[in-house]
């Protein structure tokens, strides 16, 4: 049976991912430090995967059977972290050549966490064909590592694809806590009668993605043989921070009102909208879930 090896199998998007290819009868190990992950997460499936608690930089030395397929996932993944904490950017990447270098020597094929937030400067609809460019620590780590992946394909035919998500969202993601969806955080605010913080006025916008679409483009990025590539992976529709209150306060039954402050955020990213021709043409790959059934699937999981 072909081996799958999960970074971050047990945050929020790497464990409803291992659930689903456990689902599917798949030989899965967990490579998780559980900074901002939990066992709880894993909870369904946890007698059913090999979990190693370290971090990605101890790949070179663990016994890891030889992986046909890694999914990295265990990539600090909110913008404040970096923020807080400059060095990630350093760790990130040797994290990230760490992984490569794994997988050149097993020829595995590599799937990774990108992020659409290197479109901050880029005027919506985001196509993977802008010309984008790093504006704060995060999105510099990030696109070093698509730049990366290129050298990792060119010069040992290392097969990998960076899908840059948007904004993502739904079940096991209260481990990351305040460096969840903003989507997220409002909910948990909202079900305990608290007003939802909004920096400005409201009308910034997301292109909100549920993690079952975002595990099913995984899925099928891992079954491509692309070489390299860069994929966006999200809806194709935005939505403003007000309308995600209203709809949580129609959901939840409430008339909370939201709390507007001054947004204290330099280089602040006011819309996300993803353009999904090339997710559609080479994954086969259309967003399923429905921002208000996303909804009710995390206040029925919560």
């Amino acid at each position: 049976m072909p081996k799958i090896l999960v970074t971050g199998g047990a945050g929020f998007i790497g464990s409803n991912l291992v659930e689903t290819l456990v689902e599917q009868g798949e030989d899965v190990t967990v490579l998780d430090n559980l900074s901002t992950g939990t066992k709880n997460n894993l909870q369904k499936v946890i007698d059913e995967v090999d979990l190693i608690e370290k971090p990605c930089s101890e790949i070179p030395n663990l016994d890891i059977e030889k992986p046909d397929k890694i999914f990295h996932i265990g990539i600090p993944s909110s913008s404040p972290m970096y923020r807080e904490n400059p060095l990630l950017v350093g760790s990130a990447i040797n994290e990230f050549i760490k992984i490569m270098e794994f997988a050149k020597e097993n020829d595995s094929k590599v799937v990774y966490a990108s992020s659409s937030s290197m479109y901050g400067k880029c005027e919506p609809p985001h196509s993977e064909d802008m010309e984008i460019e790093a504006f704060d620590y995060y999105t510099e780590a990030r696109l070093a590592m698509e730049r990366l992946a290129k050298v990792y394909h060119d010069l040992h035919d290392v097969n990998s694809v960076g899908l840059r998500f948007f904004s993502v969202y739904g079940p096991h993601e209260k481990a990351k806590g305040k460096y969840a969806n903003v989507l997220s955080q409002f909910y948990w605010r909202m079900k305990e009668d608290k007003r939802p913080v909004i920096y400005g006025d409201g009308t910034q916008t997301r292109d909100l993605t549920y993690v079952g679409d975002v595990v099913q483009a995984l899925l099928k990025a891992s079954e491509k043989d692309l070489g390299y590539d860069m994929i966006n992976v999200g809806t194709g529709k935005e939505t403003s921070f007000n309308d995600i209150v209203g709809i949580l306060n129609k959901k939840l039954n409430k008339t909370i009102e939201p709390k507007y402050v001054e947004n204290p955020i330099e280089n602040y990213v006011s819309r996300t909208l993803a353009d999904l021709t090339k997710a559609k043409k080479l994954l086969d790959y259309e967003p399923k879930v429905e921002l208000e059934e996303g909804i009710e699937k995390i206040i029925k999981n919560n």
